[in-house]
């Protein structure tokens, strides 16, 4: 609905003042009545409204110079470029250091060029004052217009009364950008807050009524039509809380966006969405060691495989962040790359990416990409992953996770590539099915390969457990499940998982490719697991659902090769510490490389030749930990 109405917004500015040549005539015609008026009226100030004649006289040659040099510092300083409506501190900046510019010119042409009719310096600095003040306020007033242009939609409504659970930083600065732009149809009426100082106390005119508890109050009618969650630094126990009081009063909510999108100006703060099921398993926010990380990244080439996946995108996100020289996104589907390369654009890396479409098997392909292009860093995220799908097909689990892997990092070495990171999985300890088996395959590859060269590139591997919104979680299921009115399928009462963001994910990952040496598994702490029946009522609340009664929870069983719990290790890893407390590093004995290559080539020969229930046998003899689901 928010973005609806911006949108609207935005549409109604673009086609209101033009855009391309017909804004900048605009922007032309504006500025110059601006200047001449102002410089007419320092002249009539300057004077008492008395100029003298002679003076006068001079008025008309003296405006054309005047108001060149300044559109001319205008051009120069950008302030043709922008929308008009659109005025911030920084365009404010902008303006005056144009103004002060072009008064400096001006001076300069009257007492070093000679020109006598040029205005004198009273009237210049006159003249820079009312300017300035006069094109600040011009462009304020139409930025206030457009805040206050209402939606068509909303005409003849009245406004949403809306209460702010925050009475901090955020949400004052919510309350006031909701109470200036009306035509959002958002009107703040009251605060809530945890903090007991601030009760009864007023921010912006408007009371803090107390915690957001006092809604559950029955003599308490403030007459609401909608709670926005503003503390998008609180723990995800306290948004919780928060979510099922709400959901109590059957009132609807939303809240700001995250606090790394705060800091990062990425979006505003009245720029609301949903309360998502990451803000109530979310967990503290994680510290990096960005010094390192840039090191490692800054004005290097990066490449991703799996770039269009849920990991490999992100980790193109986060990477372009540390001004690499190149990041080359890698993915055999165009379909999954298109999106990640757009938005890279949008976010204006353009010149910093370059998208090819790939398969890790390809050999030839691989290697054109490496000799031309020289990447320095590798982080390997391509991988087939999804568990039952991967069940009843092992030779292709096999042939992208753990030959695609190991033909890469032998490529990656022979190119000298400084570091290949894997991204492996949680499911890789003591796997029950096929995914998790050729996982631990591929981690056993790269520490025999990484043992046998040990000064050269340096190979290593991150596991973690589920990622939230990932192709394939439980998420996007259960969601659309519920939207579909039931039943969200669970496939067993006690089953658990363990969870964490995305982009956390991902930022541990650089953090642990950073300080690796070679031939480690780092494994990134996950947590406290969590019941995946638990996960799926707190989604039907967050929905508006009650669940079991609105809707339903089936348990339809452990599907072939499932677990109840993962595991972070097996019995022969030796876990040591990292100087990072979220990043654990388990360093076991690497077998001999010889000996994992043979087991690699009798499961290549016969991968297209036997049943699967076969496959998964001699899979077993190169995993012995692995015991596979047979049918």
């Amino acid at each position: 609905m928010i973005r609806q109405k911006y949108g609207y917004f935005a549409r109604k500015m673009k086609i209101g003042l033009g855009s391309g040549r017909a804004r900048i005539l605009t922007l032309f015609v504006l500025y110059t009545l601006g200047l001449w008026a102002s410089l007419w009226l320092a002249y009539k100030l300057r004077f008492d409204f008395d100029v003298p004649a002679s003076l006068m006289e001079d008025f008309c040659k003296a405006g054309f110079l005047v108001v060149a040099i300044k559109l001319a510092c205008l051009l120069g300083f950008r302030q043709f470029a922008g929308l008009l409506s659109y005025f911030s501190t920084p365009d404010l900046a902008k303006l005056f250091y144009a103004l002060s510019v072009g008064a400096g010119t001006i001076a300069m042409v009257r007492y070093s060029a000679g020109i006598e009719y040029a205005p004198p310096r009273g009237i210049i600095l006159l003249d820079l004052v009312i300017s300035f003040l006069g094109l600040s306020a011009m462009r304020l007033v139409l930025r206030l217009y457009r805040e206050r242009q209402v939606d068509p939609s909303l005409r003849g409504r009245s406004a949403l009364r809306v209460g702010i659970v925050g009475a901090g930083d955020v949400g004052a600065s919510l309350a006031k950008e909701l109470m200036i732009k009306r035509g959002l149809g958002l009107s703040p009426v009251v605060f809530f807050d945890d903090d007991s100082t601030k009760w009864h106390s007023r921010v912006h005119g408007l009371p803090v009524a107390g915690a957001p508890e006092v809604l559950l109050e029955p003599n308490r009618n403030l007459g609401l039509d909608e709670v926005i969650i503003a503390m998008p630094s609180a723990s995800a126990k306290r948004i919780g809380e928060i979510v099922r009081i709400l959901n109590r009063t059957r009132l609807k909510y939303q809240t700001v966006p995250s606090i790394h999108q705060l800091a990062t100006g990425q979006v505003r703060v009245s720029q609301l969405r949903s309360v998502d099921i990451e803000d109530l398993l979310g967990r503290d926010p994680v510290e990096l060691e960005t010094d390192n990380i840039r090191q490692m990244i800054h004005d290097r080439v990066i490449l991703v495989t799996g770039a269009g996946g849920s990991i490999g995108s992100e980790l193109c996100r986060q990477i372009v962040i540390f001004n690499p020289a190149l990041v080359i996104l890698v993915d055999q589907s165009e379909v999954q790359l298109f999106p990640i390369e757009q938005e890279l654009i949008e976010l204006g890396y353009k010149g910093n990416i370059l998208p090819l479409v790939a398969d890790i098997l390809d050999g030839d392909r691989m290697r054109f990409i490496f000799d031309r292009f020289h990447p320095q860093v590798l982080f390997h995220a391509a991988a087939h992953k999804h568990v039952p799908m991967m069940e009843s097909q092992p030779s292709e689990a096999f042939k992208n996770n753990s030959m695609g892997t190991a033909r890469l990092a032998e490529m990656a070495l022979a190119a000298g590539i400084e570091r290949f990171v894997m991204i492996s999985t949680d499911k890789a300890i003591n796997p029950t099915n096929v995914m998790g088996a050729s996982k631990r395959l591929a981690e056993i590859y790269l520490q025999a390969l990484a043992a046998r060269n040990p000064d050269r590139t340096k190979i290593m591997a991150v596991r973690f457990g589920n990622v939230l919104g990932s192709s394939g979680s439980v998420v996007p299921i259960f969601h659309r499940q519920i939207a579909a009115g039931g039943p969200v399928k669970v496939t067993h009462p006690d089953v658990t998982r363990y969870f964490m963001t995305i982009p956390e994910a991902v930022g541990l990952v650089l953090q642990s490719a950073a300080q690796g040496q070679g031939g480690e598994i780092f494994v990134l702490d996950m947590g406290q697991p969590i019941k995946i029946v638990d996960l799926a009522r707190q989604m039907i609340e967050l929905s508006g659902f009650k669940p079991d009664e609105d809707i339903a929870i089936e348990f339809v069983g452990l599907r072939p090769g499932e677990k109840l719990y993962e595991e972070l290790s097996y019995k022969g890893e030796n876990v040591t510490p990292t100087n990072h407390p979220k990043i654990m590093r388990f360093i076991s004995e690497p077998q001999a490389l010889e000996d994992v290559q043979s087991r690699f080539d009798e499961l290549s020969k016969v991968m297209h030749q036997v049943e699967p229930a076969q496959l998964k046998l001699l899979l077993q003899k190169a995993v012995p930990e692995y015991k596979p689901y047979l049918v």
